[in-house]
């Protein structure tokens, strides 16, 4: 999942479980008009007046979720120089019955030598050689930051519309007193973002995977996830394919407030730099049932992560 997926928590929703729609049933309808009926007399009132206090039946649970996140990280990812990374995506998703499909559309700015770059949403180390930080503007013969170039001498900042991601979930089993909840997922990157600037890598990206999420006693939730991404090789590359997985755990601390842990590990995507692992700690408060408050903090256990993520946003739901 990663800082930078931060809109994740509105993605995989840790701390926001997601219930199935359920249709009103017969004998609920039927509850409804009895309900009605005691209403009226009770209250001795007719007509309008007492229409006006019926709610009527249970709403559905939201179908839509909307969040806007900031992220920023920073890590040297094994080379020279430093990478700074601010990630803000919107992210838009529709809840259905059995899954739910979302698309993300953000703004990156990207500042470094062209040797770590965004790869599904998360800061990556592409670049056989780290380049090094000797001046204030890069340039200089056979270097750039075009994935298959090598990376510049010094930092530059490059901003813009990164890659657009378009995910979906099939929620295959429902959670139960012994099973937990399972749900299959897709995802393809579309390559949106400007690949001579540093900002992506100019090729589709293809993934799939399992989500498992089960709620133990009291308050306490356990979160596993993995998957496999096919990554598409730039000119001048040859990237590896990408396994990853996560584990976790999360707990209620309040009826408002969840907050989750989370240890995770990407294939690194070259040889010259070790599988990204880190730590990465998420908060979710609900306001109320309408806007959610998101919080994340992420700490770099290897150089293929970053040394540190920061992240926070507000999630809609209607």
């Amino acid at each position: 999942m990663r800082m930078s997926l931060m809109n994740s928590i509105a993605d995989r929703s840790k701390g926001d479980p997601l219930p199935r729609v359920r249709r009103v049933s017969h004998w609920s309808r039927v509850g409804i008009v009895l309900v009605v009926i005691l209403a009226l007399i009770g209250e001795g009132r007719t007509g309008w007046a007492a229409a006006a206090e019926v709610e009527g039946p249970p709403r559905p649970p939201p179908q839509w979720r909307v969040s806007a996140t900031v992220n920023y990280s920073s890590g040297s990812y094994g080379t020279d120089s430093r990478t700074n990374i601010l990630y803000a995506p919107i992210t838009v998703r529709r809840i259905f019955r059995d899954g739910d499909i979302s698309l993300t559309i953000p703004f990156v700015s990207i500042s470094g030598t062209g040797a770590v770059r965004l790869v599904g949403g998360a800061p990556t180390r592409t670049g056989s050689s780290g380049g090094s930080v000797v001046g204030t503007s890069g340039g200089g013969s056979g270097r750039g930051k075009n994935p298959g170039e090598t990376p510049l001498s010094a930092t530059t900042t490059d901003s813009g519309i990164g890659d657009i991601i378009l995910r979906g979930r099939y929620y295959l089993i429902e959670e139960s007193s012994f099973m937990p909840f399972v749900a299959i997922t897709g995802r393809v990157k579309l390559p949106t973002a400007d690949a001579d600037r540093g900002l992506g890598t100019g090729e589709f990206d293809e993934g799939a995977g399992v989500e498992l999420t089960k709620r133990l006693v009291d308050r306490w939730l356990a979160y596993m996830a993995g998957g496999y991404n096919i990554i598409g090789d730039a000119p001048g590359t040859n990237f590896h394919n990408q396994w990853w997985y996560d584990v976790g755990i999360g707990h209620d601390v309040t009826d408002n407030l969840h907050m989750s842990v989370f240890y995770e590990e990407y294939r690194a995507l070259v040889d010259t730099v070790n599988n990204a692992r880190d730590l990465l700690t998420l908060a979710n408060y609900a306001v109320d049932d309408t806007v959610h408050l998101t919080g994340s903090l992420l700490v770099g256990l290897s150089n293929g992560a970053p040394n540190y993520g920061l992240g926070g946003g507000v999630r809609f739901r209607f």
